[in-house]
Protein backbone atom coordinates (compact mmCIF):
# COMPACT_ATOMS: atom_id res chain seq x y z
CA UNK A 1 0.00 0.00 0.00
CA UNK A 2 1.53 3.30 -1.16
CA UNK A 3 0.93 6.73 0.09
CA UNK A 4 0.36 9.79 -2.24
CA UNK A 5 2.83 12.33 -2.13
CA UNK A 6 2.96 15.69 -0.75
CA UNK A 7 4.67 17.97 -2.96
CA UNK A 8 8.50 18.45 -1.65
CA UNK A 9 7.56 22.12 -1.05
CA UNK A 10 5.49 21.02 1.94
CA UNK A 11 8.21 19.25 3.70
CA UNK A 12 10.08 22.70 4.87
CA UNK A 13 13.72 23.31 3.75
CA UNK A 14 14.95 20.73 6.56
CA UNK A 15 12.55 18.05 6.19
CA UNK A 16 13.74 14.81 3.78
CA UNK A 17 11.75 12.88 1.52
CA UNK A 18 11.46 9.47 2.51
CA UNK A 19 10.90 6.64 0.19
CA UNK A 20 10.43 3.19 2.29
CA UNK A 21 10.34 -0.06 0.11
CA UNK A 22 9.51 -3.19 2.72
CA UNK A 23 7.59 -6.22 1.53
CA UNK A 24 7.28 -6.98 4.88
CA UNK A 25 4.33 -5.04 6.42
CA UNK A 26 4.77 -5.16 9.94
CA UNK A 27 8.86 -3.92 9.84
CA UNK A 28 7.82 -1.44 7.30
CA UNK A 29 5.09 -0.09 9.45
CA UNK A 30 7.53 -0.18 12.44
CA UNK A 31 10.54 1.91 10.08
CA UNK A 32 7.73 4.28 9.09
CA UNK A 33 6.46 4.87 12.57
CA UNK A 34 10.51 5.45 13.80
CA UNK A 35 10.33 8.16 10.69
CA UNK A 36 7.40 10.30 11.92
CA UNK A 37 9.45 11.17 15.10
CA UNK A 38 12.61 11.91 12.99
CA UNK A 39 13.41 14.91 10.94
CA UNK A 40 11.77 13.11 7.87
CA UNK A 41 8.85 12.47 6.21
CA UNK A 42 7.88 9.46 4.55
CA UNK A 43 6.68 10.26 1.28
CA UNK A 44 5.56 7.01 -0.40
CA UNK A 45 5.93 3.27 0.66
CA UNK A 46 6.36 0.93 -1.70
CA UNK A 47 4.67 -3.00 -0.59
CA UNK A 48 7.21 -5.01 -2.83
CA UNK A 49 10.75 -4.86 -4.34
CA UNK A 50 10.41 -2.50 -7.70
CA UNK A 51 11.60 -4.49 -10.72
CA UNK A 52 15.13 -2.96 -11.90
CA UNK A 53 13.72 -1.56 -14.84
CA UNK A 54 11.65 0.60 -13.04
CA UNK A 55 14.51 2.35 -10.97
CA UNK A 56 14.04 5.55 -13.04
CA UNK A 57 10.20 6.13 -12.55
CA UNK A 58 11.50 5.90 -8.66
CA UNK A 59 14.43 8.36 -9.08
CA UNK A 60 11.64 10.48 -10.63
CA UNK A 61 9.87 11.14 -7.53
CA UNK A 62 13.21 13.03 -6.19
CA UNK A 63 13.26 11.38 -3.08
CA UNK A 64 16.12 12.81 -0.66
CA UNK A 65 16.06 8.87 1.28
CA UNK A 66 15.45 5.81 -0.14
CA UNK A 67 15.61 3.01 2.61
CA UNK A 68 15.23 -0.72 1.87
CA UNK A 69 14.31 -3.44 3.70
CA UNK A 70 17.02 -6.82 3.14
CA UNK A 71 15.23 -9.36 4.84
CA UNK A 72 12.49 -10.47 2.19
CA UNK A 73 14.89 -11.25 -0.90
CA UNK A 74 18.98 -9.91 0.22
CA UNK A 75 19.75 -10.80 -3.18
CA UNK A 76 17.45 -8.78 -4.68
CA UNK A 77 17.38 -5.98 -2.44
CA UNK A 78 21.15 -5.94 -2.48
CA UNK A 79 20.46 -5.54 -6.52
CA UNK A 80 18.35 -3.05 -5.91
CA UNK A 81 20.64 -0.57 -3.87
CA UNK A 82 23.25 -1.00 -6.26
CA UNK A 83 20.79 -0.20 -9.22
CA UNK A 84 19.90 2.71 -8.00
CA UNK A 85 23.09 3.99 -6.61
CA UNK A 86 24.73 3.53 -10.00
CA UNK A 87 22.33 6.19 -11.48
CA UNK A 88 21.88 8.33 -8.52
CA UNK A 89 23.65 10.32 -5.30
CA UNK A 90 20.49 9.93 -3.43
CA UNK A 91 21.12 8.49 0.17
CA UNK A 92 20.19 4.55 0.23
CA UNK A 93 19.81 3.06 3.57
CA UNK A 94 18.59 -0.52 4.41
CA UNK A 95 17.15 -2.02 7.49
CA UNK A 96 17.49 -5.74 8.79
CA UNK A 97 16.36 -7.44 11.44
CA UNK A 98 19.32 -9.04 11.58
CA UNK A 99 22.92 -7.96 12.60
CA UNK A 100 25.46 -9.55 9.68
CA UNK A 101 28.60 -8.15 9.74
CA UNK A 102 28.90 -9.60 5.81
CA UNK A 103 25.94 -8.80 4.94
CA UNK A 104 26.73 -4.72 5.88
CA UNK A 105 30.12 -5.01 3.87
CA UNK A 106 27.93 -6.20 0.88
CA UNK A 107 24.95 -2.98 1.35
CA UNK A 108 27.98 -0.62 1.67
CA UNK A 109 29.82 -1.57 -1.65
CA UNK A 110 26.69 -1.87 -3.04
CA UNK A 111 26.61 1.83 -2.30
CA UNK A 112 24.28 1.75 1.36
CA UNK A 113 25.06 4.74 3.28
CA UNK A 114 23.21 3.15 6.42
CA UNK A 115 22.75 -0.53 7.98
CA UNK A 116 20.05 0.17 10.38
CA UNK A 117 19.13 -2.98 12.73
CA UNK A 118 15.35 -3.65 14.03
CA UNK A 119 14.38 -2.79 16.80
CA UNK A 120 16.54 0.49 16.14
CA UNK A 121 18.22 2.21 18.82
CA UNK A 122 17.09 5.00 20.40
CA UNK A 123 18.55 7.90 18.46
CA UNK A 124 19.72 5.77 15.82
CA UNK A 125 16.96 7.04 13.14
CA UNK A 126 17.47 10.75 13.40
CA UNK A 127 21.20 10.57 13.80
CA UNK A 128 21.13 8.63 10.15
CA UNK A 129 19.13 11.38 8.92
CA UNK A 130 21.29 14.14 10.31
CA UNK A 131 23.74 12.44 8.61
CA UNK A 132 21.51 12.42 5.18
CA UNK A 133 20.76 16.00 5.17
CA UNK A 134 24.24 16.82 5.67
CA UNK A 135 24.77 14.62 2.15
CA UNK A 136 21.80 16.20 0.67
CA UNK A 137 22.71 19.48 -1.49
CA UNK A 138 21.88 22.54 -0.71
CA UNK A 139 19.89 23.47 -4.18
CA UNK A 140 19.63 20.23 -6.49
CA UNK A 141 20.13 20.26 -10.25
CA UNK A 142 17.23 21.22 -12.29
CA UNK A 143 16.70 18.70 -14.74
CA UNK A 144 17.69 18.78 -18.00
CA UNK A 145 15.40 20.07 -21.26
CA UNK A 146 13.95 17.34 -22.81
CA UNK A 147 14.26 16.43 -26.61
CA UNK A 148 11.31 16.04 -28.64
CA UNK A 149 11.06 12.31 -29.71
CA UNK A 150 10.08 11.56 -33.32
CA UNK A 151 8.23 8.42 -34.02
CA UNK A 152 8.44 6.73 -38.17
CA UNK A 153 6.52 3.65 -38.40
CA UNK A 154 5.63 2.01 -41.34
CA UNK A 155 1.92 0.63 -42.50
CA UNK A 156 3.58 -2.60 -43.05
CA UNK A 157 7.21 -3.98 -44.40
CA UNK A 158 8.54 -2.23 -47.22
CA UNK A 159 6.74 0.86 -46.73
CA UNK A 160 10.03 3.19 -46.97
CA UNK A 161 9.90 4.17 -43.45
CA UNK A 162 13.61 3.27 -42.90
CA UNK A 163 14.97 5.05 -45.95
CA UNK A 164 12.07 8.13 -44.65
CA UNK A 165 13.65 8.02 -40.92
CA UNK A 166 17.08 8.04 -42.16
CA UNK A 167 17.53 10.15 -44.02
CA UNK A 168 14.88 12.48 -42.22
CA UNK A 169 17.75 12.40 -39.37
CA UNK A 170 20.28 13.57 -41.00
CA UNK A 171 18.68 16.66 -42.80
CA UNK A 172 17.36 17.32 -39.38
CA UNK A 173 20.97 17.12 -37.99
CA UNK A 174 21.86 19.26 -40.56
CA UNK A 175 19.05 21.86 -40.69
CA UNK A 176 18.75 22.61 -37.05
CA UNK A 177 21.99 22.43 -36.16
CA UNK A 178 21.02 20.82 -32.68
CA UNK A 179 22.40 17.25 -31.03
CA UNK A 180 20.25 14.65 -32.65
CA UNK A 181 20.09 10.78 -32.54
CA UNK A 182 18.51 7.98 -34.65
CA UNK A 183 17.30 5.16 -32.65
CA UNK A 184 16.82 1.68 -34.68
CA UNK A 185 13.67 -0.07 -33.28
CA UNK A 186 13.08 -2.19 -36.22
CA UNK A 187 14.43 -5.69 -34.39
CA UNK A 188 15.94 -7.80 -35.18
CA UNK A 189 16.18 -7.21 -39.25
CA UNK A 190 16.81 -2.91 -38.51
CA UNK A 191 19.63 -1.64 -41.32
CA UNK A 192 19.51 2.37 -40.84
CA UNK A 193 22.96 2.37 -40.10
CA UNK A 194 23.82 0.21 -43.62
CA UNK A 195 21.96 2.62 -45.73
CA UNK A 196 24.06 5.67 -43.73
CA UNK A 197 27.57 3.54 -44.68
CA UNK A 198 28.01 3.01 -41.14
CA UNK A 199 29.55 -0.07 -39.51
CA UNK A 200 28.55 -0.29 -35.94
CA UNK A 201 30.26 -2.66 -32.93
CA UNK A 202 26.90 -2.63 -30.57
CA UNK A 203 23.61 -2.28 -31.18
CA UNK A 204 19.94 -1.55 -29.97
CA UNK A 205 20.28 -4.87 -28.51
CA UNK A 206 22.90 -3.91 -26.57
CA UNK A 207 21.28 -0.90 -25.10
CA UNK A 208 18.17 -2.90 -24.13
CA UNK A 209 19.54 -6.02 -22.81
CA UNK A 210 21.64 -3.77 -20.23
CA UNK A 211 19.06 -0.95 -19.78
CA UNK A 212 19.84 -1.35 -16.02
CA UNK A 213 23.10 0.20 -16.61
CA UNK A 214 22.41 3.21 -19.04
CA UNK A 215 23.00 6.21 -18.28
CA UNK A 216 24.21 9.31 -20.26
CA UNK A 217 27.92 7.48 -20.48
CA UNK A 218 27.18 4.13 -21.17
CA UNK A 219 24.72 5.51 -23.98
CA UNK A 220 27.78 7.53 -25.90
CA UNK A 221 29.60 4.29 -26.17
CA UNK A 222 27.03 2.45 -27.90
CA UNK A 223 26.86 5.31 -30.49
CA UNK A 224 28.46 5.85 -34.54
CA UNK A 225 28.59 9.01 -35.46
CA UNK A 226 27.80 10.30 -39.41
CA UNK A 227 29.49 12.88 -40.85
CA UNK A 228 26.24 14.96 -40.79
CA UNK A 229 26.80 15.47 -37.30
CA UNK A 230 24.32 12.56 -36.59
CA UNK A 231 24.68 9.80 -33.54
CA UNK A 232 23.09 6.71 -35.28
CA UNK A 233 22.06 3.62 -32.26
CA UNK A 234 22.37 0.61 -34.83
CA UNK A 235 20.28 -2.42 -35.04
CA UNK A 236 22.44 -5.77 -34.86
CA UNK A 237 24.81 -6.30 -37.92
CA UNK A 238 23.66 -10.49 -36.59
CA UNK A 239 20.42 -11.70 -36.01
CA UNK A 240 19.71 -11.22 -32.53
CA UNK A 241 16.26 -11.74 -30.65
CA UNK A 242 15.64 -9.30 -27.78
CA UNK A 243 12.79 -9.28 -25.24
CA UNK A 244 11.65 -5.71 -26.28
CA UNK A 245 9.81 -4.23 -22.95
CA UNK A 246 8.06 -1.36 -22.29
CA UNK A 247 10.39 -0.53 -19.16
CA UNK A 248 13.73 -0.70 -21.48
CA UNK A 249 12.06 0.76 -24.49
CA UNK A 250 11.21 3.53 -22.01
CA UNK A 251 14.49 4.08 -20.68
CA UNK A 252 16.56 4.38 -23.57
CA UNK A 253 14.32 6.99 -24.38
CA UNK A 254 14.55 8.80 -21.32
CA UNK A 255 18.23 9.05 -21.29
CA UNK A 256 18.45 9.55 -25.39
CA UNK A 257 15.81 12.52 -24.97
CA UNK A 258 18.22 14.17 -21.67
CA UNK A 259 21.14 14.18 -23.70
CA UNK A 260 19.87 15.27 -27.42
CA UNK A 261 17.50 17.69 -28.74
CA UNK A 262 15.81 15.25 -31.02
CA UNK A 263 15.63 12.04 -31.02
CA UNK A 264 14.42 9.81 -34.01
CA UNK A 265 13.23 6.52 -33.50
CA UNK A 266 12.68 4.02 -36.54
CA UNK A 267 9.65 1.59 -34.89
CA UNK A 268 9.92 -0.64 -38.13
CA UNK A 269 6.05 -1.83 -38.78
CA UNK A 270 5.59 -4.20 -35.93
CA UNK A 271 5.23 -2.18 -32.66
CA UNK A 272 4.12 -4.81 -30.46
CA UNK A 273 4.11 -3.98 -27.11
CA UNK A 274 5.60 -0.69 -26.91
CA UNK A 275 3.34 0.88 -29.61
CA UNK A 276 1.52 2.91 -26.97
CA UNK A 277 4.63 4.33 -25.22
CA UNK A 278 6.04 5.42 -28.06
CA UNK A 279 2.64 7.22 -29.43
CA UNK A 280 2.30 8.72 -26.48
CA UNK A 281 5.97 10.34 -25.67
CA UNK A 282 6.22 11.28 -29.26
CA UNK A 283 5.83 14.79 -30.14
CA UNK A 284 5.42 13.68 -33.49
CA UNK A 285 4.46 10.32 -35.34
CA UNK A 286 5.25 9.65 -39.06
CA UNK A 287 3.11 6.98 -40.40
CA UNK A 288 4.76 5.91 -43.80
CA UNK A 289 2.08 4.58 -46.35
CA UNK A 290 2.34 3.55 -49.84
CA UNK A 291 -0.69 4.03 -51.67
CA UNK A 292 -2.29 0.62 -51.95
CA UNK A 293 -5.08 -0.84 -50.77
CA UNK A 294 -3.20 -3.04 -48.41
CA UNK A 295 -1.20 -0.06 -46.48
CA UNK A 296 -4.35 2.13 -46.87
CA UNK A 297 -6.18 -0.55 -44.73
CA UNK A 298 -3.17 -1.17 -42.49
CA UNK A 299 -2.78 2.52 -41.92
CA UNK A 300 -6.44 3.41 -41.23
CA UNK A 301 -6.62 0.24 -38.38
CA UNK A 302 -3.56 2.22 -36.61
CA UNK A 303 -5.24 5.24 -37.41
CA UNK A 304 -8.21 4.11 -35.25
CA UNK A 305 -6.37 1.89 -32.75
CA UNK A 306 -4.12 4.74 -31.65
CA UNK A 307 -5.48 8.11 -32.81
CA UNK A 308 -9.40 8.03 -32.33
CA UNK A 309 -10.01 11.18 -31.68
CA UNK A 310 -7.59 14.46 -33.36
CA UNK A 311 -4.53 12.89 -33.05
CA UNK A 312 -2.29 16.26 -33.53
CA UNK A 313 0.82 14.25 -33.12
CA UNK A 314 0.12 12.36 -36.14
CA UNK A 315 1.45 13.04 -39.78
CA UNK A 316 0.73 10.94 -42.94
CA UNK A 317 3.47 10.35 -45.12
CA UNK A 318 2.43 8.82 -48.48
CA UNK A 319 6.07 7.32 -50.24
CA UNK A 320 6.59 6.55 -53.86
CA UNK A 321 3.91 8.63 -54.36
CA UNK A 322 2.82 8.94 -58.63
CA UNK A 323 -0.33 11.30 -58.78
CA UNK A 324 -0.58 10.72 -62.51
CA UNK A 325 -0.86 6.79 -62.10
CA UNK A 326 -2.96 6.56 -59.21
CA UNK A 327 -5.48 3.88 -59.41
CA UNK A 328 -6.76 5.11 -56.23
CA UNK A 329 -7.18 9.30 -56.42
CA UNK A 330 -6.17 11.39 -53.76
CA UNK A 331 -9.89 11.73 -52.25
CA UNK A 332 -9.87 7.83 -51.78
CA UNK A 333 -7.58 8.33 -50.10
CA UNK A 334 -8.25 10.75 -47.72
CA UNK A 335 -11.63 8.60 -46.94
CA UNK A 336 -9.54 5.71 -46.59
CA UNK A 337 -7.76 7.23 -43.69
CA UNK A 338 -9.91 9.35 -42.37
CA UNK A 339 -7.89 12.32 -42.61
CA UNK A 340 -5.18 13.87 -45.34
CA UNK A 341 -2.18 12.79 -46.22
CA UNK A 342 0.41 16.01 -44.86
CA UNK A 343 3.52 14.79 -47.26
CA UNK A 344 3.92 13.36 -50.07
CA UNK A 345 7.77 11.88 -51.37
CA UNK A 346 7.61 11.22 -54.82
CA UNK A 347 8.66 8.10 -56.71
CA UNK A 348 12.02 7.84 -58.13
CA UNK A 349 13.19 4.69 -58.18
CA UNK A 350 16.41 5.28 -59.85
CA UNK A 351 18.05 7.76 -57.34
CA UNK A 352 16.40 6.01 -54.26
CA UNK A 353 18.24 2.61 -55.78
CA UNK A 354 21.66 4.62 -56.34
CA UNK A 355 21.75 6.00 -52.78
CA UNK A 356 20.80 2.58 -51.09
CA UNK A 357 23.47 0.82 -53.62
CA UNK A 358 26.36 2.93 -52.58
CA UNK A 359 25.60 3.68 -48.91
CA UNK A 360 24.99 7.40 -49.32
CA UNK A 361 22.10 9.79 -47.42
CA UNK A 362 19.85 11.02 -49.99
CA UNK A 363 19.34 14.22 -48.57
CA UNK A 364 22.78 14.92 -49.32
CA UNK A 365 22.48 15.12 -53.06
CA UNK A 366 19.96 17.13 -54.42
CA UNK A 367 16.75 15.12 -56.10
CA UNK A 368 12.85 15.64 -55.68
CA UNK A 369 13.00 12.83 -53.06
CA UNK A 370 15.46 14.54 -50.93
CA UNK A 371 14.16 18.06 -51.22
CA UNK A 372 10.74 16.65 -50.07
CA UNK A 373 12.73 14.95 -46.91
CA UNK A 374 14.30 18.32 -46.50
CA UNK A 375 10.76 19.88 -45.96
CA UNK A 376 9.88 17.50 -43.45
CA UNK A 377 13.12 17.99 -41.36
CA UNK A 378 12.81 21.92 -41.22
CA UNK A 379 8.60 22.24 -40.16
CA UNK A 380 9.64 19.44 -37.61
CA UNK A 381 12.47 21.82 -36.21
CA UNK A 382 10.13 25.01 -37.24
CA UNK A 383 11.88 26.62 -39.80
CA UNK A 384 9.71 28.01 -42.97
CA UNK A 385 9.57 25.81 -46.28
CA UNK A 386 12.19 26.49 -48.60
CA UNK A 387 11.10 27.74 -52.10
CA UNK A 388 11.09 25.98 -54.96
CA UNK A 389 8.99 23.70 -57.62
CA UNK A 390 7.25 21.11 -56.18
CA UNK A 391 3.89 22.23 -57.66
CA UNK A 392 2.74 18.25 -57.29
CA UNK A 393 4.83 17.69 -54.04
CA UNK A 394 4.13 18.60 -50.61
CA UNK A 395 1.69 19.13 -48.22
CA UNK A 396 -1.60 18.33 -49.24
CA UNK A 397 -4.28 21.48 -49.58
Amino acid sequence: MSASAPERDAFGAGILSVALIGPEEYSRRTMASVLAGSQASVAKEFSSYIPLDDVPHLLEGSYDVIIVELDSNPEHALELVENICGVSSVTVMVYSARSDAEMLVRCMRAGAREYLTQPLASGAMAEAMVRASVRRPTVRPSKKAVGELLVFIGAKGGSGATTIATNFSVSLAQESGKKTVLIDLGLPLGDAALGLGLHAKYSTVNALESSHRMDSNFLSKLLVRHSSGLSVLAAPDEYAPVEVTTERVERLLTIARQDFEYVVLDAGSNLGRVGKLLFESASTIYLITQVSISELRNSNRLIREFFPNSGDKLEVVLNRFTPRSLSIDEQEVSKALNRSPQWKIPSDYSTAARAQNTANALVLQDSAISRMIRQMARAACGLPREPGKRKNFGLFG
